[in-house]
């Protein structure tokens, strides 16, 4: 393979605190030459190929985050601990020890298949490397190989560069050879699951027909005056969502001020929002995280085609869906459809389903795979410039209909 010499594209790498940040810089920029080499490969009409691809994609990266290429000491291609043993694409070295096994396949490769993870993370955790990055230039998936659950549960953080170069400057940042000598994805990793299996334990005790008895027992005692059965039911009525920051991002600020809303009609509220407790009103967080919110009838007859053939949804628009600690991106096809890692889904419904079905495996039960998209997806609305679900999407469409 040929060596390419980088030092031609990218700033000149300081070393210091001011070095780092001109380093993160030059790896925005380098992100966004990603993105403009992305559109060029797909309109090439054939395969790129997996050497093109590191050299095109990844190792342009790897440069920006401050590793250097050009050292076999430090990003040492083809690593074998033995030499019997299968190579990994790349083994990024600090102190004589591998930190980072990256797994390499061709731009285009669907990096759904179970066999290119769960070679390079067992290989990973016998040769004690604990992280793993695997990616096709387009998409990085980052795992923690140590980590004590399932293969399935061991991914931090998925991207995709052209869908969010921001989110890509992010996660990819942890990689930075700073960032991985002062371990910086281990503080956020931990963070995140401890989210994760809270998240898991608290789903679970509404997931399922019947309520847990110690949840009704826990109930029983904050409102005594309420028998079993009805606490029982309405358990089994509620839905619960639990909103737990991603790992190493900030609060959000608060979104910009938009013009307001008309309120719903009175004959249009349902009597799950005319008996919302007036402590919710007054600002107090309400006991559940639900965010339901009622839908009139007028919304109901409003589908998403309509929603495109108003100009509040875009094709080539991006959805963003949080669930379980994870940001997950898809995006709106010219036919209506949602892409979700490399896969079209018929409607926001399965691509929400399939975003759990990600997260949480094969055998997560029915109840949990059961999703509403309108709630699950958020996008920017390109009249007001906040980003909104899609069901407040839909109210605001309608709402703007019934004004002309």
């Amino acid at each position: 393979m040929n060596i390419i010499d980088y030092s031609t594209r990218l700033p000149a790498v300081r070393h210091g605190r001011e070095g780092g940040e001109q380093r993160m810089d030059g790896l925005l920029d380098t992100l966004k030459q990603c993105v403009e080499r992305l559109d060029r490969y797909g309109s090439l009409g054939r395969r790129v190929g997996e050497q093109n691809t590191k050299a095109g994609l990844i190792e342009p990266v790897l440069a920006a985050l401050g590793w250097d290429v050009l050292e076999p000491d430090e990003v040492h291609r083809e690593y074998r601990r033995r030499t019997t043993d299968n190579p990994v694409d790349y083994a990024l070295i600090l102190m004589r020890m591998p930190r980072l096994f990256i797994e390499a396949k061709a731009v285009g490769e669907n990096l759904d298949d179970p066999r290119w993870a769960n070679q390079t993370i067992s290989y990973a955790a016998v040769a004690g490397v604990e992280w793993v990055a695997l990616t096709n230039g387009a998409e990085w998936r980052v795992y923690n190989a140590h980590a004590p659950v399932p293969v399935e549960h061991k991914l931090f953080r998925t991207v995709r560069i052209a869908d969010d170069v921001d989110a890509a400057h992010e996660l990819l940042s942890l990689l930075s050879k700073d960032n991985m000598r002062d371990n910086r994805i281990q503080e956020l990793w931990r963070s995140f699951f401890v989210d994760r299996e809270v998240n898991l334990a608290l789903n679970d005790l509404f997931a399922s027909g019947e309520p847990p008895r110690e949840l009704i027992a826990l109930l029983a005692k904050r409102v005594p005056k309420l028998p079993h059965g009805d606490l029982r039911a309405s358990l089994q009525r509620v839905r619960a969502t639990f909103d737990f920051p991603r790992a190493g991002v900030a609060p959000a600020m608060p979104a910009p001020p938009v013009a307001p809303v008309p309120a719903p009609r009175p004959a249009e509220l349902s009597s799950a929002e005319s008996s919302i407790p007036k402590s919710r009103a007054s600002g107090q967080p309400p006991l559940t995280r639900s965010r339901k919110i009622a839908v009139s009838e007028d919304e109901r007859h409003v589908g998403f085609e309509e929603m495109m053939a108003a100009g509040r949804v875009i094709p080539g628009a991006t959805l963003h869906g949080d669930y379980m600690g994870q940001r997950h991106t898809a995006t709106v096809l010219t036919s209506g459809q949602i892409r979700y890692q490399e896969k079209v889904y018929p409607s926001l419904s399965a691509a929400g389903r399939a975003v759990k079905l990600h997260v949480r495996g094969r055998n997560t039960p029915e109840s949990t795979l059961s999703t509403d998209g309108w709630d699950f997806w958020r996008t920017t609305d390109p009249v007001c410039g906040d980003e909104v679900s899609l069901k407040t999407l839909r109210r605001r469409v309608v709402h703007a209909q019934r004004d002309r």
